[in-house]
Order: structure tokens, then sequence, then C-alpha cells
């Protein structure tokens, strides 16, 4: 909420107390007007009242008006300053823009009604000033709080979900049979997927925090290990990984973001894989273009319906509701491609699969 007008505060320092008279005769019925002739003084108003606008005369015999709104900014940055001087002096309009940051200059002998609108809009000034500072305060305390959240889900959470995997490829290695081995798949596939959720909250988070972290990257080595965290999911040792790297030399690129952006296409063609054909396969592609890196993943999925195309970057939606997914992996993707400085481009046909091809700028 912001101050009530009535109870705007103005500190007027001046060494003729006539015109100190005169200002707060003409405006102490609508603000809380503070007056004095020395500027030490004026200081002590300061640190004793939430003052709201500061107006100085320029020419005094100890201090100027600028030399004065110099003194307090460090202490007191956030009230309004303004500056009345009466004479034509374009070098203490410089300086009170240069060094007193005023905002506005005005001329004596002022007119009351123009300066009585000139105080309103500075005090308009100041107020959103405020509720600007309030809203990063609370922006700021969101932000630590996410922190703690983002760590909780990193250690806390994840710690537990990968010793329950764990545990289950050791119960099922047991030979359990029966009821029981369908009972470990479920729970296997149910722990699996919030594991991948609570990484899709960290790479969001990540995602979000950093900025490019550029490194050589080795696409062999990238697609490797990407293929190789993904062989545990359900199916996936059935599907045929094939690469085809036409790319040569060393490219500088945002290694943690490439690799948010391959896993969750990867994660994507094994999900959606066609399980009626004989032969599901996804292929990873790289090449270069011009200026750009383009790498490709395609498969031979289920492939997507074109009228969802558009929306498949939406937070939170899901394709279908038995989707396995969380549905922010693809919304993650676009946005570490944006990052990058490059762009995601999909083709999709309903039964003969899907191309997701980030476009990726050469660094």
């Amino acid at each position: 909420m912001g101050t009530d007008k009535n109870k705007i505060n103005i500190l007027y320092l001046d060494d003729e107390e006539n015109n100190l008279t005169s200002f707060k005769a003409s405006f102490r019925r609508e603000f809380k007007v503070f007056t004095t002739t020395s500027a030490s003084e004026a200081v002590q108003i300061l640190t004793e009242n939430d003052i709201h606008v500061v107006i100085s005369d320029q020419k005094m015999p100890n201090i100027s008006g600028v030399e004065f709104f110099e003194l307090i900014i460090p202490d007191f940055p956030d009230p309004i300053r303004m500056l009345l001087t009466g004479y034509a002096d374009i070098e203490a309009v410089i300086d009170s823009i240069n060094k007193g940051q005023v905002y506005r200059y005005i001329s004596k002998p002022w007119n009351e009604q123009e300066l009585r609108i000139t105080i309103n809009n500075a005090f308009e000034l100041f107020d959103s000033k405020r509720q600007l500072q309030l809203k990063n305060q609370e922006l700021e305390k969101a932000y630590n709080e996410l922190e703690k959240l983002v760590y909780s889900a990193s250690h806390d959470l994840r710690a537990p979900l990968v010793s329950i995997l764990g545990i289950l490829k050791l119960a099922r290695a047991e030979g359990v049979d029966g009821a029981a081995k369908e009972y470990l798949a479920m729970i296997e596939k149910t722990v699996g997927k919030l594991d991948l959720f609570v990484q899709n909250l960290i790479n969001y988070h990540q995602n979000m925090k950093n900025g490019q972290l550029l490194a050589n990257v080795n696409f062999d080595l990238i697609f490797d290990e990407i293929i190789t965290n993904y062989r545990h999911f359900d199916g996936a040792n059935e599907v045929r990984f094939i690469k085809d790297i036409k790319a040569d030399g060393d490219f500088n690129l945002d290694e943690m973001r490439l690799k948010m952006v391959l896993n969750n296409f990867i994660s994507n063609a094994v999900k959606f894989r066609d399980r009626t054909k004989p032969d599901p396969f996804i292929k990873l592609n790289v090449e270069t273009e011009a200026d750009n890196i383009v790498i490709t993943c395609e498969d031979n999925g289920i492939g997507i319906e074109k009228e969802l195309i558009p929306r498949i970057y939406d937070m939170f939606y899901r394709i279908t509701e038995d989707n396995n997914g969380s549905g922010i992996g693809l919304y993650i993707a676009k946005e570490a491609a944006e990052r990058m400085g490059g762009s995601i481009e999909v083709e999709s046909n309903i039964g003969s699969g899907s191309k997701f091809v980030i476009i990726i700028p050469k660094n």
C-alpha cells in the first residue's frame, strides 16, 4: 500500500527565514513541513523523520543546494530532491542534475500552484520507488525460498529416490515372480516418474539462474552419456540408438543447457516410442550449417497431432492424460535453447514419428 498523500513529509532548507515562513504558510495544511536554515539540522531532521521530498535553495552562505544534496545522497538516497534558485545559473542546473541527482529545478519566486503540482508529482515518484523496493524485497525472499526448495529437491528428495530405484533393481535381480514382480515394476515406474520431475525442477532452476557457461563439447561423449542414463527407462533397451555426427572441430557451447535439451528430446522419444513397431529407433544427428550447429533427434514413435504441436512447450501441458511425464520437460528445453541464443523446430506426423531440431549459433 502506498503512503497517504496527506502525510507527505517535506524538508525545506533555505538561509532566508522569510522564504521558509512563506512556504510553511502555503503548504502546512496539505503536507507535513519541516523547515530549517541549517544544513546540519536538516541532516538531523532526515535522520529522525521519514522525509519524502527535500527542497533546498541553491545559493546559501555555507553550503550550496547541490553540495547539500551530494552530502545527503549516501545516507538518504530515497527522498526526491528539488532545487530552488532565484537566478539563471546554468552551471548550477547542470551540477544539480549530475551531482545532486535533482528531480526538478524550480525558479524563484515560485508559483504556489505549480510548486504544489511538482511536489505531488515528486511524491508519486517517491512512492513508486518505495513500492518497487518492497516488491524487490519480496522477490528476493521468494528467490531465497526457491533456492532452499531446489537444494532440498536435489539432496533430500533425489537421494532417497535413487536409493529406492537401486533397491528395486536388486529385488528384481533376486528373481521375484508373479504379482510381486508386477508390483515392483509399478513401484519402479512411479518412482522413476517422480525422480524425473525432481530432475526437471532442478533443471528449470539452473536454467533460470545461471548465465552461459561455455566449454568445448564432444557430441559423441554427450550422446553416449545421455543414452546410458536413459537405458533404465521401461522398455528403453528395445530402442536402437543411431549416432550420426558430421560436425568437425571444437565448439564452445553451454554444455549444461545443451544436455537439458537433449535429455528432454531423448526422454520423450523413449516414452512415446511405438510399441507395435519391430524396430523402434532414435537417431541423433549433428551437422554445421552456415553459422549454426544443427542437432536433430528423430524417432519412429507414435508422433504428435499437428494441431497439438504449438502447445507442447506450454508449462504442464501433456499430450495425453496417461502420459507419465510432468509436462514441463519441453518447456524447459525451449527456455534452455533460447538462453543459448538458439531455437527449436518440430516436425511430426501421427504414426510415423517426430523430429526435434535445435539450432544453436556457433561461438
